[in-house]
């Protein structure tokens, strides 16, 4: 069961996408059930609904769905919370020690996007680099939680997420920061489906990034040093987690930060992938830079 967003950006509907091993995939329309997949339809059991209506036969085929653009299978959360260094080799390649606990940041949610949008690059920008990532998406609220048993009971699934970083705003001297590096527009495809927590094992899949075709990242979430569980409760313990929330995991090794590739560039295909979760495609184009009089 794949839950997505179709249809023109601001516009999008809500669908779920079947897939079978020996025969077509076929598209159903969620509206009878939701005007859109957010918070507030996933705090109701919206995703055991969905399945529910599913068996029933009670949803219409959406005739059409194919052709649609698509969009980020959650509608623009509430929190879009990053994790760094969340795998031993990238932090070694970024040239810091592997984290004894978790690194987290905060990235704008008007940075969400959809997994085959085109992909801006900014205007000064040049060192824009890719980030293959494993997405947890809240169900629940998460506060104070008491642990990771309950934490892992507040996701509701898991996405394929790509978090585009400007390494030259990020991280170099006095006025190197994350919050700049990561808040850029576009920065943050999601998609192109969300799947329930409970079918897939978010603990072991694999993650897979490519430029122009040429491999990049090929790693798998058994690799990360706090699972997803471990981060939705410790996130608990400084925020409040909120239905439709996102927690970007952390990405693995083979970015252009290890200096053994290239940053992107304009006209650059970029592809990232979650095994079960999909695969985003992005061409980079250059923003042009505002003009004064």
């Amino acid at each position: 069961m794949k839950i997505m967003r179709l249809g023109e950006s601001g516009r999008e509907q809500p669908a779920v996408l079947v897939s079978s091993v020996d025969g077509p995939d076929r598209y159903f329309s969620l509206l009878p059930l939701t005007a859109d997949v957010d918070g507030a339809f996933l705090a109701a059991n919206g995703l055991g609904r969905v399945r529910t209506a599913l068996e029933a036969g009670e949803l219409p085929v959406l005739d059409g769905a194919a052709s649609l653009r698509v969009g980020s299978p959650v509608a623009r959360p509430g929190t879009v919370v990053g994790i760094g260094m969340n795998y031993a080799a990238h932090a070694a390649e970024s040239g810091a020690a592997a984290p004894t606990v978790p690194v987290v940041f905060l990235k704008p949610t008007n940075t969400v996007t959809g997994p085959y949008d085109p992909a801006p690059l900014p205007p000064r920008s040049s060192q824009y680099d890719w980030e293959v990532e494993l997405g947890i998406v809240i169900g629940r609220e998460a506060s104070y939680l008491g642990s990771t048993e309950e934490a892992a009971d507040c996701i509701a699934g898991y996405v394929t997420a790509n978090d585009f970083s400007e390494r030259e705003y990020q991280l170099p001297g006095a006025a190197g920061q994350w919050t700049k590096g990561k808040s850029l527009p576009g920065s943050t495809p999601l998609g192109p489906w969300l799947v329930p927590a409970g079918e897939i094992d978010g603990g072991n899949v694999r993650l897979r990034s490519w430029v122009n075709g040429e491999p990049r990242q090929d790693s798998s979430s058994s690799e990360l040093i706090f699972d997803a569980a471990t981060l939705v409760h410790h996130c608990s313990q400084y925020m409040r987690l909120e239905s439709g929330d996102v927690i970007l995991t952390g990405t693995p090794q083979g970015v252009a930060l290890s200096g053994r590739f290239p940053y992107l560039q304009p006209g650059d295909v970029m592809e990232v992938e979650v095994e079960g979760l999909g695969r985003q495609r992005q061409e980079l184009f250059r923003t042009p830079a505002a003009v004064t009089v």
